[in-house]
């Protein structure tokens, strides 16, 4: 038995090292994840897919997180929305018609698994790291839209991964900096997180785990390492039977405290059939060393490791990995599917109105927001001036951060104040010393909840959202989603 099969691993650029080859090759590594720095364009891609085809072997795993709107890795596909923006929508036929075009997409590049949807419910505004992921906070209604878009992926020939369980929703702290905790009773884990997983446990072909402690399940470790959760409630009181995989192991909520090697057996040994121990080369062979040692010494169970090889090669043969065309005629259809479903989930907040046709239009922006790990980073504020120009006189006020934008000293004139939030992070709690006249949320959209002003809400800043806004700011489209959960106070 071959440590390598319960492993997905990552390499470091658009190529594949020889080294890094050769040591996948030693211990028989049967997948890997590719993020946006393996993604060159889609040439370079075909190559680095074919190359990995060929060292991974028979039944190879490709995966890749494209969830939609900011976490989406292949940025030369049409870009979808994401679950906050198909829940504001609230129609599972196009949640089930995004997930399709999603996989058309990653099918043609070989990829057979993919790290979504999010189950994990919006239960908090001021969780760092879910946010416009998550389809919203009702676990009935985001259960629903979710399995519709799981429905419309696997159609597609692609797997998908449901991810991070018992529910990653109710933090405020973003697990690859720290170790979670959420304090909730079993009987409010049961009423809330647990339901999209429940109801998934029959559905879903993988599920991901939760670098999180619930100390109402596992009073000592986080989900990933807990086999009172993986096996006691995730096996056994929901019955799933299919692949569950770890989140990345080199998170700081687990690095920090474990090490990605000894993590790596903890989970397979809690009840996980694959594992994620990313890093560099070195990192990678010791984790593949200590896995293979454990499974040579009896550590790991060999019944249960065997029934993990039986599960992940069951994954693997349902949904093959076969690179195939993406032809411009689907490419564009799927385009303007995503197009539609963006505008769809336009949500109005507070009774907003659109600038007048040709008035002077002071946008205020962040000038380059930055990504956070997850998700890739935001529109530049150039970008959006870009977008707006030549239907406005547009005046940039770009800022460094979102600091600086509540105190900013705004001219009083005949200008039309138009406040595009381009980051994840909320405006700090301060008074304002100017009123935008509107304020479009582009990204998290709790922050519509801490600006002095009515807002459009997109969920998301890519060009098939932007192009939505674009309409709706030129009277072009109308607002008409609803909040898949409501907005807290962030700011004033």
């Amino acid at each position: 038995m071959h440590a390598g099969r319960f492993v997905i691993t990552g390499l470091p650029g658009t190529e594949l090292p020889a080294d890094l080859a050769a040591l996948w090759r030693r211990y028989r590594v049967g997948g890997v994840i590719l993020f946006r720095h393996n993604v060159a364009g889609p040439e370079p891609l075909r190559r680095l897919v074919a190359d990995l085809l060929e060292v991974l072997g028979g039944d190879p795993i490709v995966s890749v997180d494209q969830e939609g709107g900011a976490v989406l890795r292949l940025p030369f596909l049409p870009s979808p929305p994401p679950g906050m923006s198909l829940g504001a929508a609230d129609d599972p036929e196009l949640a089930r018609a995004v997930g399709a075009a999603t996989a058309r997409g990653l099918a043609a590049y070989g990829f057979n698994l993919n790290f979504a949807p999010v189950l994990d419910l919006n239960t908090n505004p001021a969780n760092p790291v879910i946010a416009e992921r998550s389809f919203g906070a009702d676990p009935e209604r985001a259960s629903t839209l979710a399995l519709a878009w799981h429905e419309g992926h696997v159609r597609e020939g692609v797997a998908t991964t449901g991810k991070h369980f018992p529910g990653h929703g109710d933090t405020t702290v973003d697990s690859h900096l720290g170790l979670p905790v959420v304090e909730k009773s079993l009987d409010e884990l049961r009423r809330l997180e647990l339901v999209p997983f429940a109801r998934a446990a029959g559905r879903l072909p993988a599920l991901m785990t939760a670098h999180i402690v619930y100390p109402e399940l596992d009073g000592e470790l986080p989900a990933t390492l807990s086999r009172r959760i993986l096996t006691g409630l995730l096996r056994e009181e929901l019955g799933y039977d299919g692949v569950v995989v770890s989140d990345a192991l080199n998170m700081r909520a687990i690095a920090d405290r474990w090490g990605a090697p000894e993590a790596a057996v903890r989970s397979l040994a809690a009840g996980a059939d694959l594992v994620m121990p990313l890093g560099d080369l070195e990192l990678q062979a010791k984790a593949l060393a200590r896995i293979q040692a454990a499974l040579d010494s009896g550590e790991l169970d060999r019944g249960q490791m065997e029934a993990s090889v039986g599960r992940i090669t069951a994954l693997a043969r349902a949904f093959p990995a076969r690179p195939g065309s993406y032809g411009e005629a689907q490419r564009a259809a799927d385009r303007r599917l995503f197009v539609a479903a963006w505008t769809r989930g336009l949500t109005a907040v507070g009774d907003p109105v659109p600038p007048p046709k040709g008035a002077c239009l002071r946008v205020v922006a962040q000038a380059q927001p930055e990504g956070d790990g997850v998700s890739e980073a935001g529109a530049s504020g150039a970008e959006l001036a870009r977008l707006l120009g030549g239907y406005w006189k547009v005046d940039p006020v770009f800022v460094s951060g979102v600091d600086a934008v509540p105190g900013l000293e705004v001219a009083t004139d005949d200008c039309f104040n138009l406040l595009i939030s381009n980051s994840r992070r909320p405006y700090p709690r301060t008074s304002w010393n100017w009123r935008p006249d509107l304020h479009v949320a582009l990204w998290n959209p709790f922050a519509a909840a801490g600006v002095p002003a009515p807002a459009l809400v997109s969920y998301g800043f890519r060009a098939e959202a932007l192009e939505a806004v674009r309409a709706w700011l030129r009277g072009e489209a109308e607002a008409r989603g609803r909040l898949p959960a409501p907005l807290c106070a962030t700011g004033t």
